[in-house]
């Protein structure tokens, strides 16, 4: 059986795009599981912490293109580099429960139409835009683990 691509698919019908993100399985953070698994690729990603009750709680929907996704996930996932009080806040109140997953975009206009759509629904009082390309998005989830945010 082939591996599965954790990636970030598109078809377009007229002037609508529809995205299908294929996540990788949500893992607990580890900077030698980050180094030695996620690719020096560009892609989105989730972070998320488990709170008191074992529930995971997103609080970082991060983009990564130049840098490449194991790059970026190894600086949201350490204190010392985490750059963000809040997020810092939030690696040092949950230690040893940061977890997170990914998927690869290789363009950035993509990148943009996803994160415009996951930022629409995450916090639609925030403007964030998308590449312009498409009248609507619509985006469907793919989870090997069966966490599906939207």
């Amino acid at each position: 059986m082939p591996a599965m691509a954790y990636d970030v698919s598109k078809s377009v019908k007229g002037d609508d795009a529809f995205y299908t993100v294929r996540w990788s399985p949500i893992v607990q953070a580890d900077k030698y599981r980050i180094i030695g698994s996620v690719p020096a690729m560009g892609g989105i990603a989730e972070l998320y912490y488990k709170d008191a009750g074992g529930k995971l709680n997103l609080y970082l929907l991060a983009r990564s293109y130049y840098g490449g996704l194991r790059a970026t996930l190894r600086a949201a996932t350490d204190p010392e580099t985490e750059k963000d009080e809040r997020r810092r806040a939030v690696l040092v109140d949950h230690e040893g429960e940061i977890y997170y997953r990914y998927a690869l975009v290789e363009s950035q206009d993509d990148m943009s139409d996803v994160m415009f759509f996951f930022m629409s629904t995450y916090a639609p009082k925030i403007r964030f835009d998308h590449s312009g390309r498409y009248e609507r998005i619509f985006l469907t989830e793919v989870d090997a683990g069966g966490l599906v945010t939207v």
